[in-house]
């Protein structure tokens, strides 16, 4: 039988002592455990993990470019679907909101500073899941460890007041629009932009938070920063690189759709 590689990680920590303690942690309790590359920031993260594609990535919640759970986002997104997917630990300090978080996402994560005890649970952790992953190789499905991840940041669905209408701003008014009518949401760098067949007007809110909060069960999500209504779908159309673009109805421009969420517009 070929020998099995020996797996790889990489630490995304914008502070020196800490990654080196990590590093320092991790070569105690995982020896045979390589590091192919530290991050110093979310942006240098996204790149080398894309770069490297490791087995294993432990990420800083909070580092600058990006957070940690946004270098996921985007990882998960551009995944190469040829892949079996990268294992996420989230490195945090305690907080009592956040820990329920992880664990209700069913992501792992460790506390700072980082100990060995700690650290040993969460490594034997990551080989069993391993070796799961070697025995039967689970590859593609990055938009439901995608949705994982988003779901650390999401509040309790009881804590927020469910919206039925849109209030959007177009120039000096607001335009009321009823979620049924939105063909797409789309994430900016500051607003959402709901697309109706009538137009498109901007709210100050995340995507993130604006999908914990809509009524509707009728949209999906087909990119890290796009929700579809389905009833507004009329076709996926498969292009050259593989991916897919969406027609919408009322729309007269196509939505992309990203790596992760090809699998949901393959033929039956």
């Amino acid at each position: 039988m070929p020998s099995i590689a020996p797996p790889v990680a990489l630490i995304a920590e914008d502070e020196p002592v800490l990654a080196r303690n990590l590093r320092r942690v991790l070569e105690q309790v995982w020896p045979e455990l390589g590091i192919c590359a530290v991050a110093e920031d979310g942006l240098q993260a996204t790149e080398l993990a894309l770069a490297h594609n490791p087995d294993v990535i432990f990420l800083d919640i909070k580092m600058p470019g990006r957070s940690g759970i946004e270098v996921a986002e985007t990882v998960a997104d551009e995944w190469p679907e040829t892949e079996a997917e990268p294992l996420f630990v989230f490195i945090t300090a305690y907080d009592e909101f956040a820990v329920p978080a992880f664990e209700r996402a069913a992501i792992d994560y460790v506390l700072k500073p980082v100990t060995p005890e700690r650290l040993q649970q969460t490594v034997q952790r990551l080989k069993k899941r391993l070796a799961e992953r070697v025995a039967s190789p689970h590859i593609g499905d990055m938009a439901a460890l995608m949705q994982r991840v988003q779901a650390i940041s999401e509040p309790a669905a009881d804590a927020v007041e469910r919206i039925k209408v849109i209030r959007a701003g177009v120039g000096n008014t607001v335009r009321m629009i009823p979620v049924t009518d939105v063909a797409f949401f789309e994430a900016t760098e500051k607003y959402v932009n709901v697309v109706t067949p009538h137009g498109e007007a901007l709210v100050r809110m995340s995507l993130r938070e604006l999908m914990s909060r809509i009524d509707s069960a009728d949209f999906i999500q087909v990119h890290r920063s796009v929700m579809v209504n389905t009833h507004f779908i009329i076709s996926a159309t498969r292009e050259e690189n593989g991916l897919y673009s969406l027609r919408i109805r009322g729309v007269d421009r196509l939505v992309k759709v990203s790596r992760a969420f090809g699998h949901l517009f393959r033929p039956m």
